[in-house]
């Protein structure tokens, strides 16, 4: 498989979400280097809960920066859905180690809560660490919001949620800070715990923000459909033209793509051509409500419940890839005899073109049971190309012209053009009818005015009639 080259709009997303990413690593790494040496030096639970917590987001950063390199990379023979599963995999693995920061928080803060005693000193540093501990996860928690939005990341929409998130821990953390200095300016002994119970506060945060995460990381790697996204797509594609119904809808996410995979029911009769138009509407209809997805249409021909004798006919003909045309149905003493006409190639045996027939003519009997009784013309469908020479004749158009004129309906006859090909002489002309008149008649005029043509010019070997409406006659 040849790998297309990347537009300039996706050159710039990848390099947006992995400056972004960066960006993102760099910041986690010093923030967490100054926690754990402040939380070290000050005893801090709180700073030393925040310093775990931020060296899991430094991991977590890592992890999102290698996902983002890989997921933007094009779909492949061993790929064919792209590589965007890995941002879905990547915001797994960040889930596990949040929960593994909480089980830690948790078991420490109960040991110095019930057990174990630590002193703290509050000081400076760990004050000014946590303020500016909450400014950098504040500049890249809009950073990476901003581009997961754009470019609908879930692995950068995960680092954001981290760091929004931090900073509201971060500011329980100085508030157990403060609470345990003011413990210490007061006496009041029962505030020495405002830093477990701090960082207990921040466990519950990543509880929560562990919680949503799980959530869409497991409905993204288990392919589940976004709330209400199956029924909006089933909503518009019911309202295309042509389609009868919406079988089955399938939708994927993998990264920032989805991938939606559609069944619709088509009038058995709709022409291979008309298929594919209504599928490229149906596609459109999907884009309406996940724009840029890669849309699988696959239509199902069905006969519909109002659906009439003669296209069921037609529907039976369709099945083996037939046309058959000048379908007529006439009641003969209560039985229903059908007339049709079909072509086949030219070339064919007639041996082999009765059995065709015969075998389509017991298929309808057996589908529409109601008919007694079916006679097919055998016509030959033209597979090459004529040569022919235009002629004139202006008696013969002249007699023509006037029998033309025996029609009180034909308001004008024009452009009549006489060609020979071999030994056979063919006739066309243009006939300008009413605008109201039916197409039953119109057929009949047709038939009866050949008919004439071949009485008065025994020679004609085909002829051709062009009909129009009076307001598009373009004389």
């Amino acid at each position: 498989m040849v790998t297309p080259n990347l537009s300039a709009g996706a050159s710039e997303m990848r390099l947006e979400k992995r400056g972004v990413a960066f960006n993102s690593v760099l910041a986690a790494t010093a923030i967490t280097a100054l926690k754990v040496v402040v939380g070290i030096t000050t005893g801090s639970l709180g700073i030393l809960s925040e310093a775990a917590h931020s060296g899991l987001d430094l991991i977590a950063a890592g992890i999102t920066l290698f996902s983002v390199q890989v997921s933007d990379k094009p779909a492949d023979a061993d790929h064919q859905y792209g590589h965007g599963k890995v941002e879905n995999f990547s915001a797994f693995l960040e889930t596990g180690l949040l929960l593994l920061t909480c089980v830690w928080i948790v078991y420490e803060a109960t040991r110095r809560l019930f057990f174990r005693h630590v002193e703290i000193e509050p000081s400076l540093a760990a004050f000014l660490v946590m303020f500016a501990s909450m400014a950098v996860d504040g500049w890249r928690s809009r950073a990476l919001k901003r581009v997961a939005v754009k470019y609908d990341s879930q692995a950068l929409q995960a680092d954001a949620l981290h760091f929004s998130t931090d900073i509201w821990s971060s500011g329980v953390v100085i508030l157990g800070l403060l609470l345990v200095w003011l413990g210490r300016r007061l006496a009041i002994g029962w505030l020495r715990d405002a830093d477990p119970i701090a960082a207990l506060f921040v466990a519950g945060v990543v509880v929560y923000v562990g919680s949503r995460l799980a959530r869409q990381t497991v409905d993204a790697l288990l392919d589940a459909a976004p709330t209400g996204v199956r029924a909006r797509i089933i909503g518009e594609v019911e309202r295309v033209e042509s389609v009868l119904d919406v079988d089955r809808v399938r939708i994927r996410r993998a990264g920032n793509r989805y991938f939606a995979d559609l069944s619709v029911a088509l009038r058995r009769n709709v022409t291979f051509l008309k298929s594919g138009q209504v599928a490229e509407d149906v596609t459109e209809a999907v884009h309406r409500v996940l724009p840029n997805a890669d849309v699988v249409v696959h239509p199902i021909p069905r006969a519909p419940q109002e659906e009439n004798l003669f296209d069921r006919i037609r529907g039976v003909a369709a099945r083996s890839n037939l046309n058959v045309h000048e379908v007529s149905v006439q009641d003969l003493g209560g039985f229903l005899h059908v007339e049709q006409h079909l072509e086949l190639g030219e070339h064919m045996p007639l041996k082999d073109a009765h059995d065709l027939v015969t075998r389509l003519e017991g298929e309808i009997r057996a589908e529409v049971p109601e008919i007694s009784s079916i006679l097919t013309h055998i016509e030959s469908e033209p597979g090459h190309i004529e040569t022919t020479d235009e002629i004139r004749d202006t008696a013969l158009e002249s007699r023509l012209r006037r029998i033309g004129r025996e029609f009180p309906e034909i308001l004008d006859m024009h452009e009549i053009t006489l060609k020979k090909a071999g030994s056979h002489i063919n006739v066309s002309c243009h006939c300008t009818l009413p605008d109201t008149l039916p197409l039953s008649r119109v057929h009949d005029i047709s038939t009866e005015l050949e008919i004439r043509f071949k009485q008065e010019a025994p020679e004609l070997f085909k002829v051709l009639i062009h009909t129009e409406p009076q307001t598009d006659n373009r004389r």
